[in-house]
């Protein structure tokens, strides 16, 4: 674990299986990771974002308009590989990975949720992984009001000791979507079982080499519709997209 490995030799998993319920008024029946910002799907935004890197293999989570996602995919968007990973039911945020655990073939796999976005340097995090020989690690983006999100308790040499419960109000770190796991924390999910990696799964890692790499850039979510035209103002005047 000393060495750090190639971009294009990590598996990126992207969650984009969820139903969306509190973005519907604007996004109808389309998946959320599907929306348009900028003229084109977020999902895009996040595959793009990581294939400047040097990402070349993306598993897709898909659920919730898993059609939708497939045709728009079907025999690639770019220089890289779509996997397609597709929950029956709705497995949660902890149970989807479980469930493409035969597709994922790296020994260090990324982690990016399909409706958020950090602007963070992934080979910065990557060194960060690697240095500290975790197990899991996790972009952390400082806010000044975390209470919508739940916050993070960092601890010495950025060890995460905690997780608050959301409602707590004032400045906190959060969580920023955007994780690299050992391959082998696989065989600690339970199969088969629909759970949530913010409250089921991570609560559980902090007895592991769990750590938080502070984001320099800041942490955008599509959760809502007021969210989302924030979204699209930040990804703008950041260059994400154009226009």
């Amino acid at each position: 674990m000393s060495k750090r490995p190639a971009f294009e030799d990590i598996d990126a998993v992207i969650l984009c299986g969820g139903e969306g319920r509190r973005i519907r008024p604007v996004a109808g029946d389309l998946p959320k990771p599907m929306i348009e910002i900028g003229g084109r799907p977020f999902l895009d935004i996040l595959i793009d974002y990581a294939a400047r890197f040097g990402f070349r293999r993306f598993i897709l989570c898909i659920g919730y308009g898993a059609e939708f996602i497939k045709r728009y995919y079907k025999g690639g968007k770019g220089n890289y590989d779509i996997v397609f990973s597709e929950e029956k039911a709705l497995m949660g945020t902890g149970g989807c990975i479980k469930n493409a655990s035969s597709k994922i073939g790296s020994d260090i796999f990324l982690v990016m949720n399909g409706d958020s976005f950090c602007d963070v340097d992934l080979g910065k995090f990557l060194e960060f992984h690697t240095r500290k020989k975790a197990y899991c690690s996790i972009v952390v983006s400082p806010e000044s009001d975390s209470s919508d999100y739940g916050s993070i308790i960092l601890g010495e040499s950025q060890r995460i000791n905690a997780f608050s419960e959301k409602s707590v109000k004032g400045d906190g770190f959060v969580n920023g979507g955007i994780y690299l796991f050992r391959k082998e924390i696989l065989s600690e999910m339970p199969e088969d079982k629909n759970f949530s990696l913010e409250n089921d799964f991570f609560p559980v890692m902090v007895k592991r080499e769990f750590y938080g790499y502070l984001a320099e850039g800041g942490f955008i979510d599509i959760g809502t519709p007021e969210r989302l035209k924030q979204a699209e103002k930040i990804l703008r005047r950041t260059l994400w997209i154009s226009g």
